[in-house]
Parts: structure tokens; sequence; C-alpha cells
């Protein structure tokens, strides 16, 4: 590859496309799960036989709603449908049903963290459409097999404004697409489940130019890090064409993940191309005001908002309230937390680190890990009370209580002998006993090397079995020592 001659800038937009997690399909009863054997999920509706008739689902008008208002869109009141008329061998009906002309939502923004700062990505739309069939060509050496268990799954397709720079903003903008889905409960989000699909537009201009390059569509990309390494190859790929006096054309292309190249596909249609005119068996649907309120009067709090939030009211670190929101399950375990104890930093760690941990160890939500949000707060309690320290809480208390999920913290710290020595006198024997045993080392830390206290503390601690309060039993070494 050559080097870039004149500096170029890249611009890219995103579609991406939102399968619903409805029970049923967009315009007919079939089963619209994930998985079924193949073409199980089908019927004459689904497979466009004549004098069938669609009927909308509801719950994609829902989710709709919902999406926009989460993004601050505009909802549209009158909704029509069109017929996108294309052939591919996994479209039954030689037809996609879609929104043409009247998208259900337009405008709106995806809030992204672009170096260190917060930078809006602008929606041109959301509408409503369905899935097209899938076709397999890796389990038969000689044909195309067809599934059409996805046929008629309703999808929303988010389409962004070109306004993202690169790659990492590109990622970033679909990790807050994917989380925002999850939040709101309408799409599992899985790229490998073809459930969250990305189709990147991508050009490359001058620097200083305003106007737009060439577009370039790419497909097939299903996991996130694919869409950062299709645009950064694309980019270079393009940029390399026109340094080196070529032309580009628009078109679509072919992500390969094996060699992290595109190839091209077919030239790009136009919307003429696609024949689009109303469907003549779907009648308008009008959304009433009071049919938005209600949604919008169920809507969870959103990621963006529990953020700032955990900050500004919690006093959590920028750090802690990303990672808390990240997922929809933390955040309800934090807030579950939060009904027993006000130790907002407490909870956040208990979650990040013992609770956490475990979950990534067997494979489950934090959500599913099998301790109280109670007895979480009890163990709070325990080391905001000096009974046991934190070390303690949790890599003995902690896995503990999940095997033994009956028992209290505080009568299971009893039972193991857990609670900490806080008695002075007690402690004191520790402390003269350790001392005694490193006289040498008293002079030095009283010639100077402080940094010996850890020694004594460290016999302290051996000598009580670990029990002795740290923060009790530092002051009565450092008062023994400088006697």
């Amino acid at each position: 590859m050559t080097e870039s001659k004149i500096d170029y800038v890249a611009t890219i937009g995103l579609e991406v496309h939102i399968q619903l997690s409805t029970n049923s399909k967009a315009y007919s009863s079939d089963n619209a799960a994930y998985g079924g054997s193949p073409n199980s999920y089908i019927s004459p509706i689904t497979l466009g036989h004549p004098g069938t008739l669609p009927v909308v689902n509801k719950g994609t008008i829902e989710s709709a709603v919902k999406l926009g208002l989460a993004v601050d869109a505009k909802i549209r009141r009158h909704n029509e449908f069109a017929r996108k008329n294309y052939f591919y061998p996994d479209l039954p009906k030689g037809y996609q049903i879609t929104q043409d002309t009247t998208p259900i939502c337009t405008e709106g923004h995806i809030t992204i963290k672009a170096n260190g700062a917060e930078k809006n990505i602008n929606l041109t739309r959301i509408h409503m459409e369905e899935d097209a069939g899938k076709s397999i060509h890796d389990l038969d050496p000689f044909n195309t097999l067809v599934d059409l268990n996805r046929a008629g799954v309703p999808l929303l397709e988010m389409v962004s404004e070109p306004e993202i720079e690169n790659s990492e903003e590109a990622y970033q903008y679909l990790m807050e697409v994917r989380k925002l889905v999850r939040y709101l409960g309408i799409c599992d989000g899985n790229m490998e489940e073809g459930s969250l699909r990305c189709d990147a537009n991508i050009s490359v201009r001058p620097k200083g130019q305003k106007e737009l390059g060439t577009k370039v569509e790419v497909k097939n990309m299903n996991s996130m890090r694919n869409v950062q390494r299709a645009i950064e190859h694309e980019i270079v790929r393009q940029i390399d064409v026109l340094n080196e006096g070529g032309t580009l054309e628009q078109q679509t292309r072919n992500f390969d993940a094996g060699t992290g190249t595109t190839t091209a596909m077919r030239s790009k249609e136009a919307a003429n191309d696609y024949r689009y005119f109303p469907e003549p068996d779907l009648a308008p649907v009008v959304l009433s005001d009071e049919f938005i309120d209600s949604i919008k009067s169920e809507m969870p709090a959103l990621p963006n908002e529990l953020y700032k939030k955990y900050i500004s009211e919690y006093a959590l670190s920028e750090y802690d309230s990303a990672l808390i929101t990240e997922s929809k399950e933390t955040v309800e375990l934090f807030e579950s937390i939060l009904n027993y104890t006000s130790n907002y930093k407490a909870a956040a760690n208990w979650i990040m680190g013992p609770i956490k941990s475990y979950a990534n160890e067997n494979g489950v939500h934090v959500g599913e890990v099998p301790i109280t949000s109670n007895a979480i707060s009890e163990l709070i309690e325990l080391v905001e009370g000096n009974k046991v320290s934190s070390s303690v809480a949790s890599q003995k208390l902690f896995p503990e209580l999940i095997k033994k999920q009956s028992k209290n913290p505080l009568e299971l710290a009893q039972e193991m002998n857990l609670i900490q020595e806080s008695d002075e006198s007690a402690l004191n024997d520790f402390v003269n006993q350790a001392i005694s045993k490193f006289p040498d080392k008293v002079e030095e830390y009283k010639n100077g090397k402080k940094g010996l206290i850890g020694l004594f503390m460290g016999e302290v601690m051996k000598l009580s079995k670990g029990k002795a309060d740290p923060k009790i039993a530092n002051k009565l070494v450092k008062d023994a020592l400088e006697k």
C-alpha cells in the first residue's frame, strides 16, 4: 500500500438493523424466536402465498416508539408502509414490507465519548421493516441452503447522519446503541446471532474539501471489532485508489473477517432500483398522544441519565459509573443493594470486585450470582463496623455465603471465627510479642526507618490469625514503638 500524498479525512455513516425481541413476526403470528430447526417457523403468510394478508404487530410499534423516545427523536403520528422490491433467494415474497417516505422516527441522536468529551451523532431516521431469511453457503458443497425462519422477523433500521470520523467513534456508537436496546428490553444486542447487524457507509475526501467523497457500503460484519477492522481497511483502500490516480465506484462490498479485507459484491443500488410503492395490504397506523405518553411513562432510566446521576448524586468516579451502567443487570443489582445501604462506593466495589469475578468465572450475569442484595449490604456493614476486614469479607466470607445462602453474614462470620479482635488489651499482647521478637528492628525504626511498621503489623496479624482489627492494631504498634 502506498503512502498518502494528500491529507484525507474519512466520513462514516452507520445503518444498524435491530432485530426486535417480540414473540411473533412483524406481520404474522409466526414464532419469531431464534434457533428453531430450519424452516419450522413459517406459514403461508411468511411465504407470501396468494390470498394471504399481513397484520401489523403492535409490539413492533411500541419498540419503535421506545427507541425514538430514548434517542430524543420526533415520533411520527401517521405511519404508512411500503414495498421494497428486490429478489434474493431468502426473500420469499420478492419484496420487503418497510417504510419509505414516512419513517416512524426522525432526527434524535446517540451520544458517544470522543477524545474525552461527549459528541452527539445525529440520526436521520428509524424505520420499521421485516427481515429476510438466511442463505447458508457452507453446509453443502454444491448448493446454497435457505432457512426462512428469520423471514418476517421485525426489525428497526437506525440510520445515522454521516458524522462519524473514524473506526473508534463507530465502535463507541455501536456500543451505545447495543446498551440502549438492551436497557429498553427491545433487542438482546447479540451481533454474533445476527440480532444486531451493521452496514457501514464510508467515504474519504481531501482535507478542507466540503463535498463528500464517493460512498462505499460495507456489509457482513458480525462483531463490533470487525466493524472497526472493516472501516480501517476501507479507509486505507480508498485513499490508495485515489493516490494511484484511480476513481472510486459507488458499490457494496463484503468484509472478509479472515483476511481483514473487503471485496466488491455489486454496484450500489439507487432508491429507484427498489421500485418503492405504498403497501396496498396494510392501512396506515396512526399513533395517538395517549399511546405515546403511556409508553413514555413506562420507560426505564437510561444509561447516560444514570451515569450522570451516579457521579453528581452518589459521588462515584466516572470510571465506576461507566462500569455500573455498562449493563442493565448491573444497574438493577446496584440499585437493589442501595435499598439496604447508602454506602454507594462500597456497593460499587462489591459489584465490580467479588461479584463480577464470580460471574465471569461461572459464565453468568452479575444479577444471577446466588447472593441477595441484603446479604451484600450486611457484608458492607460488617466491614464498616470493623467486625471483619475487607479482604476477609471478600476472600473468605463471600465464597462461603454463596454456598450457604440460608446464613446471614454475621452468623456465618461468627461460625467461621472471622470476627476481628478489637479489644485493646488482647491486641496489646500480640503487639508486645511482635515487638519483642525483633529488637534490632525496633532500633532501626526509632532511627528513622518508619517503613518497618509493616513488619510488626504482619507479625501481629499472624499472631492473631488475621483477626486483629488493622486500624486499632496499627495505632497500638505505633504507640509501642514510639515509647
